[in-house]
């Protein structure tokens, strides 16, 4: 990772030239001789790469003299979004993040405290976020040291701790399990809760949750955060000083007017769904509803029934504004109303036929404002269409 070392002591004119193409043709760039003989163009052109992912994914770095690291490191790092969400609501004296990475999470989170630690194993990496947080006008001791010498060796308490494990192997294959992530957060666990009350685990969207609560001690909180409904990643709250009689479970659906729909994990085990044919409305939870698995809760709390046990889909004769995900007004229609040629949001859930069977098979296309829907209820397979 050393292209990224020597940008960051250049001047105005390599910035200069990196801006003037950002909206170069990059292959045709890493053809081309450098212009400047104290970088390569390989160099270069990965902070064209980095600027325009910042432009999109954490806007608070689009500016001059910020140096990006390679690609994977810009692919794992948090987006502003789900950073600035994080660090709505915690603060204290004592930060540390022990898994810093391009420092995203710990920036916004640095804000809070008084005292900010960034661990990192990788040396060139730390250095980026070193000269990084220099040019942000933010201050933080910076350590290079691996995460499992640094516990067995620090004897400091933290207000809070924070750490994001590595979540692919050595031949960068993703890994969901927690004793496969690096570090095995399974035998960890107990000295993190000897350096820390508050510990937070950022995770991958695909871990289940019934399994992290029945492997992890002491999780007072997970938060499921999605980006306009995409589940982006978990945050697992871990209070070590009592052992919380519940696990609140909160999904959010950032950059949406959705609301958060929060509720007790032993809650779903005992509510009770109603079901129904398609009333005038249909329900569609949020993906950050959805992996939560508060099914039975979504009928309860907001009084909807489900059409199907394994559609997820709930309806009701009223319009309910504040529920978390899409709202339709919605009829029933046979397949043969359905025209060639015709534009629909298509949705198929609990139905034999994927999106891109439908499409072919009503020789329909995506896109314009009505939606198309094909599931089951109780009674069997329906298409539903919003009106």
């Amino acid at each position: 990772m050393n292209q990224c070392k020597s940008v960051k002591s250049v001047g105005d004119d390599i910035q200069n030239y990196i801006n003037a193409n950002l909206n170069a043709d990059l292959h045709s760039l890493l053809l081309k001789k450098p212009p400047f003989s104290e970088v390569t163009m390989a160099e270069i052109v990965q902070q064209i790469k980095g600027k325009k992912v910042a432009q999109k994914k954490f806007p608070f770095l689009n500016k001059e003299h910020i140096v990006f690291p390679p690609n994977l490191n810009l692919e794992q790092a948090s987006s502003q979004s789900t950073a600035e969400f994080k660090a709505k609501n915690l603060k204290g004296r004592t930060f540390i993040d022990l898994t810093s990475g391009f420092g995203i999470d710990a920036y916004f989170l640095s804000k809070n405290f008084d005292e900010v630690t960034l661990l990192e194993q990788n040396p060139e990496l730390l250095e980026i976020v070193k000269h990084n947080w220099e040019v942000l006008g933010r201050k933080a001791n910076f350590i290079n040291e691996n995460l499992e010498t640094f516990l067995e060796k620090n004897a400091e308490k933290f207000d809070l701790v924070y750490l994001d494990p590595a979540r692919r192997d050595d031949h960068k294959n993703k890994k969901f399990l927690l004793e496969d992530l690096s570090p095995n957060l399974l035998e960890i666990q107990n000295k993190l809760s000897l350096i820390s009350d508050q510990i937070i685990i950022k995770l991958s969207p695909l871990i289940d949750i019934s399994y992290l609560i029945s492997v992890l001690d002491f999780i007072s909180k997970i938060q499921i955060i999605a980006v306009k409904n995409e589940v982006k990643e978990l945050l697992v709250f871990i209070t070590s000083a009592t052992k919380p009689e519940n696990v609140e479970i909160s999904c959010i659906n950032l950059e949406s007017k959705d609301a958060e729909f929060n509720f007790n994990f032993k809650e779903e085990k005992t509510a009770v769904s109603e079901f129904s044919e398609p009333l005038q409305f249909l329900y569609i939870p949020n993906n950050a509803v959805l992996k939560s698995g508060g099914f039975n809760l979504v009928s309860e709390k907001f009084n909807v029934k489900k059409l199907h046990p394994n559609s997820h889909f709930y309806t009701s004769d009223e319009r309910l504004p504040s529920f978390p995900g899409r709202n339709l007004e919605v009829e029933i229609i046979d397949a043969k109303q359905i025209r060639k040629g015709e534009k629909f949001n298509i949705v198929s859930k609990n139905h034999p036929l994927s999106p891109e069977e439908i499409k072919k098979k009503y020789k329909i296309h995506d896109g314009g404002n009505a939606y198309l829907i094909f599931t089951q209820t109780q009674k069997g397979k329906i298409i539903l269409k919003s009106v």
